[in-house]
């Protein structure tokens, strides 16, 4: 399939994942890298237009694609399009942002950690967004790519002025990205950001995190090896779970029911059926 080709069916979503091109992507990587990085950086200059306009999808699987090829000329694009204010990158990519945006920062920075903090830190961002910088971290050591007290080290920052305290949902990530790298050198900073009420005990609560400290560093840092944290490598399988790639359930045919003769007439004239419309 010839490049042109393949960014066209990537373009919109029709309900069918575009297998055919994204196989073809995946198999001239070199190729469709820079046409992928366009697809980006159109994204992130346009933003508002492509709300404003039909459905374009081009830039969800230019995401992911240039997570699973590990691109870093993707990382300084992805990042400034995550920090477009508001919910415009949610709006325009839908439940990435919680599903799958650590990951594929983690895939693209090349190990430079930078630019993800500064998201993670950015009050103009979304607070999903957000989150999912500071879980980017957690892939990164979850991938052997970052040591977990270089990544604590950091977390600690951010509870000794890093953030404003201030109660907001980015509390509520830090508090959940230190428990899962088990929590036992930031403890006390994050009880007390309990006792400030920086945190929404409905997402994480004290006793889940004392919990998880209980249970011991070996087996809760076991976990980083669940799906929640794998490395993105294959584009479609990512994707063809996805609600809006699935056929519609068919509706089931309507069924009518003979009316008795002796039965209230369904007309509602309070006779009988057969001395109504029955007759």
């Amino acid at each position: 399939m010839e490049l042109e080709e393949i960014v066209q069916q990537l373009q919109h979503c029709e309900g069918v994942l575009p297998r055919q091109a994204l196989r073809a992507a995946m198999t001239q990587q070199d190729a469709i890298t820079p046409e992928l990085l366009k697809i980006l950086v159109y994204a992130r200059d346009h933003a508002q237009d492509l709300l404003d306009g039909p459905d374009y999808t081009a830039h969800i699987y230019a995401l992911y694609l240039l997570a699973q090829f590990r691109e870093p000329r993707a990382y300084p694009v992805t990042v400034d399009f995550f920090s477009l204010p508001g919910d415009v990158s949610p709006d325009l990519t839908g439940d990435v942002v919680t599903e799958d945006l650590d990951r594929i920062l983690a895939s693209v920075c090349g190990g430079d950690t930078c630019l993800i903090t500064r998201l993670a830190e950015n009050p103009y961002a979304n607070e999903y967004v957000r989150n999912a910088a500071l879980r980017a971290l957690v892939c990164l050591v979850a991938w052997g790519e970052k040591a977990r007290e270089e990544v604590l080290a950091y977390y600690t920052s951010l509870f000794h002025g890093g953030l404003s305290r201030a109660p907001h949902h980015v509390w509520d990530g830090l508090v959940s990205c230190c428990t899962d790298l088990y929590p036992a050198e930031v403890f006390e900073e994050i009880q007390h950001a309990f006792r400030d009420g920086l945190v929404d005990d409905s997402f994480i609560d004290l006793a889940y995190i004392e919990d998880e400290l209980a249970r011991g560093k070996a087996m809760v840092l076991a976990k980083l090896h669940s799906h929640r944290y794998q490395r993105l490598q294959d584009t479609i399988a990512e994707l063809e779970g996805w609600a809006s790639f699935q056929p519609a359930a068919p509706t089931p045919p309507a069924t009518t029911r003979k009316v008795g003769r002796n039965e209230p007439c369904p007309c509602g004239s309070g006779k009988k059926y057969k001395k109504c419309c029955g007759r």
